[in-house]
């Protein structure tokens, strides 16, 4: 059964925020959207996060594949509870989700960050700020060459030593949207798993995360305000 939680009353001054995640990136993504400083200036009004017993995930691709907790899986929709955040664990590409999502969460913009499913233009066209994605990868260029659901076993194949967060916008492609920003490199320490790089990887995504949206928000206010003097 899809977990669904009644939908908080928001002011319409803020921009509406909605987190597409789970596992350590989603729950720090969550966590610095929910700041003191950031919430002056949006409101997280849902969450969509992985149930990885089913297969539209594809758990066996991805993280859900790996040794872990159920702590693990339920982080982003404990922290959701604790702030009465609605929250979804179904199939996105859904009658009863398109319904949740433009008719009661109607996002402003939306940031995805570890997420078993594919999103498709209803849902990434919708929000007028945008729809982003984080993704591991180096400085090689983007698009990257560690594209889809598994990048970091993919970086501990080449034998990387590092990783940097991209943040880049949502489209019909794997990880192929516009390049919004870098993080900083995170190291990996020696023999380090696909759970270690996720764990020690969450806090720098979370911080780019939140820093380029406030951008983008900060961005859109000025031009409002111009729009406004102008008129």
């Amino acid at each position: 059964m899809n977990s669904v939680l009644p939908a908080p009353n928001v002011s319409a001054a803020k921009s509406r925020v909605v987190v597409f995640g789970s596992f350590y990136r989603g729950f720090c993504v969550l966590s610095e959207l929910l700041s003191d400083d950031i919430t002056e200036k949006l409101t997280v009004v849902g969450v969509a996060t992985d149930d990885s017993s089913k297969r539209f995930v594809s758990p066996d691709k991805r993280v859900w594949q790996y040794p872990h907790v159920k702590a693990e899986e339920e982080m982003v929709s404990n922290l959701a509870r604790k702030f009465d955040i609605e929250i979804y664990n179904g199939n996105v590409k859904t009658p009863e989700f398109y319904d949740i999502f433009e008719n009661r969460w109607k996002p402003d913009l939306c940031i995805m960050a570890t997420f078993g499913q594919k999103i498709n233009s209803r849902l990434f066209e919708a929000p007028h700020l945008g729809f982003y994605n984080l993704h591991p990868c180096i400085d090689d260029g983007w698009p990257s060459h560690y594209v889809g659901g598994n990048p970091f076993q993919m970086l501990l194949n080449d034998e990387k030593i590092y990783s940097k967060i991209a943040m880049h916008r949502v489209n019909d492609g794997f990880d192929t949207g516009e390049f919004i920003a870098y993080s900083d490199k995170v190291f990996f320490p020696a023999h380090a798993s696909v759970i270690d790089c996720h764990k020690i990887t969450s806090p720098t995504a979370g911080r780019l995360a939140v820093h380029e949206i406030e951008k983008i928000i900060d961005r859109a206010n000025c031009s409002n305000c111009g729009n406004t003097a102008d008129s």
